[in-house]
């Protein structure tokens, strides 16, 4: 089987990061299944996210424009859930992106919002099944 096993994210702050990626992570609906001093794993759909601090960070904040990862997208059933992590994002710690094209930044038929936390990571929330254009 194909696909992603998981994904590490390497945190300076990992008491933030457990609020900040904690309330995101639950509203996509993964599930914590680990924790431990340094870090935690969510997992959903036969893949996990890992959180975690290490002595090897070279800085405090991630540079989504420099070479690496940018982004990560996160599927969710339908619109209303994107509509409501938008909404409750602020709350949480995460800025949302692109409000003047919202929900469609991503183009006419990608139901979607985007999201930037404290430490500078952003986040995509899409709708699946994207309902074409005009459709």
């Amino acid at each position: 089987m194909a696909g992603f096993h998981h994904v590490e994210v390497w945190v300076a702050d990992l008491r933030r990061a457990r609020a900040e990626w904690g309330w995101l992570l639950d509203r996509v609906g993964f599930e914590r299944v680990s924790t431990w001093p340094d870090g935690e794993s969510w997992a959903a759909g036969g893949a996990y996210l890992t959180l975690t601090s290490s002595p090897n960070l070279s800085g405090a904040q991630h540079d989504r424009r420099a070479p690496g990862v940018n982004h990560v997208a996160f599927s969710v059933d339908d619109e209303s859930v994107v509509d409501a992590v938008i909404a409750d994002a602020s709350e949480h710690g995460w800025r949302p992106l692109y409000q003047e094209r919202y929900p469609h930044a991503g183009g006419p038929g990608h139901y979607a919002g985007w999201l930037e936390n404290s430490a500078g990571f952003k986040a995509e929330i899409v709708a699946m099944p994207v309902t074409p254009a005009g459709g």
